[in-house]
């Protein structure tokens, strides 16, 4: 059986130019390459068609074993895994997949909503809006389920009309925070964005309708991509261990491949909160005297 292997690993993503898939490539790939294993990636745009695509390419190629990262818009990936039969380890995203156990990695998105809330409730905050992600998607959803109970549990307004969606992207939180600020509610004092490129584009926004932050506004972002340590100002957020969500699937990964284990094994991470420059303390004062 040995002989068969291939020494090479398939990989899809939904979106290689989110520098947070970016950064878990590159630790799948330099845990790969130690352990001996070459890695064939395949962007997937989340389209089911290219997905199926990839999926068929890599069977041919015979690969050993698969990692799909996946945000969960296709609904016909469990039965096109299932056609592959490689061992499987899912990252942020549980897939049933018929008469095969897949592994799973993920990060506990709800305790880093609630810790990103916490945060902000702790200087003070209590009207605390949430931009997030595409409705539907599970890591977005539970990271909002976050929010929700962190600010239920400290007795302040959390409804719908302080939620505001928008794509994954830098574009997407742009155009959320501009909406949010236009909406001629009381605005918030404090935002939490359920990733770093959306709280990115958030603050672009911001600083286009003059408001301060942190003096104004307070923003967390969720992530920690390499690039919010150089925003201006620098990005607080919930970090997500990528490097060791890159490394654990590749090891998970390699002991299946192996015959080390048959059961299924599920590994959920806790994430870390990063204080930086874009969260203050509320004052009324700061409130009234904003630009």
């Amino acid at each position: 059986l040995k002989s068969n292997n291939t020494r090479t690993l398939g990989m899809l993503i939904p979106n290689s130019s989110n520098p947070y898939f970016a950064e878990i490539v590159h630790a799948v790939e330099d845990r790969a390459f130690s352990a001996g294993y070459n890695v064939i990636l395949c962007n997937t745009n989340d389209e089911a068609h290219r997905q199926g695509s990839y999926l068929q390419v890599l069977a041919e190629r015979r690969i050993d074993g698969l990692i799909v990262v996946s945000t969960g818009q296709d609904s016909t990936l469990p039965t096109q895994l299932a056609g592959l039969s490689v061992p499987t380890v899912l990252v942020d995203r549980e897939i049933e997949i018929a008469e095969q156990p897949c592994d799973l990695v993920e990060t506990a998105h709800m305790q880093g909503g609630q810790l990103a809330t916490q945060h902000l409730l702790g200087l003070g905050h209590r009207r605390i809006a949430c931009i997030s992600g595409p409705a539907g998607l599970v890591p977005s959803e539970q990271r909002i389920a976050g929010w929700r109970a962190a600010l239920a549990a400290a007795g302040c307004d959390h409804g719908d009309h302080l939620l505001w969606n928008g794509h994954f992207t830098s574009q997407g939180g742009y155009d959320a925070m501009h909406a949010l600020l236009r909406a001629g509610t009381t605005p918030p004092s404090a935002v939490f964005v359920c990733n770093d490129l959306m709280a990115m584009g958030a603050l672009c926004a911001a600083h286009e309708r003059g408001l301060r932050v942190p003096e104004a506004l307070s923003i967390v972002g969720f992530d920690d991509i390499e690039l919010t340590a150089f925003t201006s100002p620098p990005l607080t957020t919930v970090a997500q261990p990528k490097q060791r969500i890159g490394t654990l699937a590749v090891d998970m990964l390699l002991e299946r491949i192996d015959g080390k284990r048959q059961g299924t094994h599920q590994v959920m991470l806790q994430p870390e909160l990063r204080i930086r420059s874009s969260t203050a303390p509320w004052a009324e004062v700061k409130q009234g005297t904003a630009a």
